[in-house]
């Protein structure tokens, strides 16, 4: 193959979705990734999806698996100062609420169905690089099983990620990014026991952050906020659960039934965006464009609203060669990102220790107490967390 119309630089769930999108509307497109489709497959990561983007996995015509595994949430949590409170999420929010499904469930349903269009997608491919995507030739170039490859097309999608080739050759001048590293990062627990709650709860305690999720209900994912100089092997499945119940009320802390790791790693936090996120015929979505802390669990969510927004600026540019629609993609997905941006940095903000001033915990709990007592509060709180409006 020496020729398609987009070429897509990633192959998680970003870049599937968009593929998928595009075989649904007949236009043509490759695949390249640079991982395994089995490291793909397998990579853990969050599990709560917005109502836009189970709309989206309908769209596409892969959600069988999500409607008959998934778990809707009407509801999340926030425990503080020894107690938890419930913020409910449809009556405020138009009848939206959130579900419960794993991104690596998320990846193999879009997998799937990409295997079943039988359109093209290089795996393993190495040394992949976008070319003159300035120009009105652009083309991406890579090894594949030994053998060179150039595919010319029309658009370059960059869905490769924060630390992958499409925004690191975009000229320095043409860019601006802006950044902020967290001075702590998350150690997660997969294991195979039921959640302690049916909706995920959000803990602020002196002790440090702590996060009670689930992919299923016999699965459960948990976090405890940690030093970034800590490693895995300094903790003990027995030290993370004890640590993680010092953080959470008492009615949850006895109520939680623990058992061994299936995984556990730990992540640091940032919060970053690069604009614009079009470069004449390159385009960037998903971690390429932006990272969200995982407070919140927007990072999934966000490259799907990408991916909304960019479908609309190919349909027009294909349709009839209207390149202000690129420009466009650029605009609407942005004024999107910040506002999630604002509020996943809100959340981390409010709910983790940054220091040990006791007068900024004073504050984060009355904050927290306003939200949790207020209309105007859970009405913010909610529907920020369902997701806004695309």
């Amino acid at each position: 193959m020496k020729r398609t119309q987009v070429v897509i630089i990633g192959a998680g769930p970003a870049g599937l979705l968009l593929g998928n999108l595009l075989d649904k509307h007949n236009i043509d497109n490759v695949i390249v990734e640079r991982q395994s489709a089995d490291y793909v497959l397998a990579r853990i990561r969050a599990g709560i999806l917005e109502q836009t983007t189970v709309d989206m996995m309908h769209e596409v015509g892969a959600a069988q698996r999500l409607v008959e595994e998934g778990i809707k949430h009407h509801g999340v949590n926030i425990a503080f100062d020894k107690k938890m409170e419930s913020i409910p999420l449809g009556a405020s929010t138009g009848g939206k609420v959130v579900t419960a499904y794993g991104q690596t469930e998320v990846t193999k349903d879009l997998y799937d169905l990409r295997l079943s269009h039988q359109s093209a997608i290089f795996y393993e491919a190495s040394d992949v690089m976008p070319h003159d995507f300035d120009s009105d030739s652009p083309s991406v170039s890579f090894t594949y099983h030994g053998q060179a490859y150039q595919i010319s097309c029309d658009i370059i999608v960059g869905c490769d990620g924060y630390h992958g080739v499409s925004r690191a050759c975009v000229p320095e001048k043409a860019i601006q990014t802006y950044e902020k590293i967290y001075p702590f990062g998350w150690l997660g627990l997969l294991s195979d026991t039921p959640p302690v709650a049916h909706e995920v709860v959000y803990g602020n305690d002196a002790r440090g952050f702590a996060l009670c999720s689930m992919r299923s209900l016999t699965r459960s994912r948990y976090y405890i906020q940690c030093d970034l100089t800590d490693h895995v092997d300094q903790w003990s499945d027995d030290a993370f659960w004890d640590e993680l119940r010092r953080r959470l009320p008492v009615e949850l802390a006895e109520a939680m039934v623990t058992g061994p790791s299936l995984e556990k790693s730990i992540a640091p936090l940032r919060s970053f965006v690069a604009e614009p996120i079009r470069f004449g015929r390159l385009l960037l979505a998903g971690d390429a464009a932006h990272v969200v802390p995982p407070t919140g669990a927007k990072g999934l969510n966000l490259a799907f609203s990408d991916i909304h927004y960019l479908m609309k600026a190919l349909s027009a540019y294909f349709a009839d060669g209207d390149d202000s629609a690129l420009t466009d993609y650029s605009q609407a997905a942005l004024a999107r990102v910040w506002k999630t941006e604002r509020f996943s940095w809100y959340l981390t903000n409010l709910t983790h220790r940054f220091n040990d001033d006791p007068f900024e915990q004073k504050m984060k709990e009355a904050e927290l107490a306003y939200i949790t007592s207020s209309e105007a509060g859970r009405i913010s709180l909610a529907e920020n967390y369902v997701g806004l409006p695309l």
